[in-house]
């Protein structure tokens, strides 16, 4: 990333990973200013600590990535006060609404699956629509600069998706919900970066798998993970990806070390 000003939106700010990239894009460039959404800002106790502390630089705005209308008005906020988007991220997701993902076919229901998969994939696939031609206005200040590049890119959409969404990677089974909705993620991505790539102004699309990370999401399962990650450690290692990130990768789907994974 440059020295200079970046502008970045991150969905899903409220706890966890998302929260984290705010923290961490603020910390590493005082310059860069940050747009939190959340679903409910006034019981997001963390972000608000972390408003107070970077007034001028973080922006919290309401958003339940399920409800257009509401992803509509980010964007509106964003087009009057910024007029341009650097990069966007993508964190919002659920395991299943119960909390725990299905064990077995015996497990699914039809509520929990669309839950799951408009959460994971529909909302962030509406972000992308809403959001890319503030994207396209970008500026490069994330991921490798034109001067450093044959190929310039404007902005980055970067999609928290997980290994489980790996079809060819699948040899567990279970998780119906969960790893559908990151499954059909990663095929928005691919999509995304075809037609944003078109044009002479390229926005670079990417899927992301940040580990087993210590969050909410993932707290059932922790006593069965060898190696869990702190939030920091992941964004940390998710943002040296977004910094090394060029227009010929657009399409792909990393690893927090930047392994490529299969679709």
């Amino acid at each position: 990333m440059t020295a200079m000003s970046g502008i970045a939106l991150i969905q899903g700010a409220s706890r966890g990973i998302g929260l984290q990239f705010c923290k961490t894009l603020l910390q590493r460039n005082p310059a860069t200013t940050v747009i939190a959404t959340c679903r409910n800002p006034n019981s997001a106790q963390d972000l608000v600590q972390l408003k107070d502390s970077n007034p001028a630089n973080l922006h919290i705005c309401k958003l339940d990535v399920t409800k257009e209308e509401e992803i509509v008005g980010v964007s509106k906020f964003v087009t009057d006060s910024f007029g341009r988007l650097d990069l966007l991220i993508n964190c919002a997701g659920m395991l299943h609404p119960s909390g725990k993902g299905e064990t077995s076919l015996r497990s699914v229901d039809e509520q929990g699956l669309l839950s799951t998969i408009h959460t994971n994939a529909v909302g962030p696939l509406v972000m992308a629509k809403m959001l890319s031609p503030l994207l396209l206005n970008g500026q490069g200040q994330f991921g490798v600069t034109p001067s450093d590049s044959g190929s310039a890119h404007c902005g980055i959409i970067a999609n928290m998706s997980a290994k489980v969404g790996s079809i060819t990677d699948n040899g567990l089974g279970g998780w119906y919900s969960y790893r559908m909705s990151k499954a059909a993620l990663n095929m928005a991505t691919k999509n995304l970066s075809i037609e944003l790539g078109r044009g002479r102004r390229k926005v670079i699309c990417v899927s992301l798998h940040p580990g087993t990370v210590d969050t909410d999401l993932s707290r059932p399962y922790h006593k069965n993970v060898p190696n869990l990650f702190t939030t920091e450690y992941s964004v940390n290692s998710l943002l040296q990806v977004i910094d090394s990130l060029t227009v010929e990768d657009s399409g792909k789907f990393f690893t927090y070390d930047r392994t490529e994974l299969p679709y």
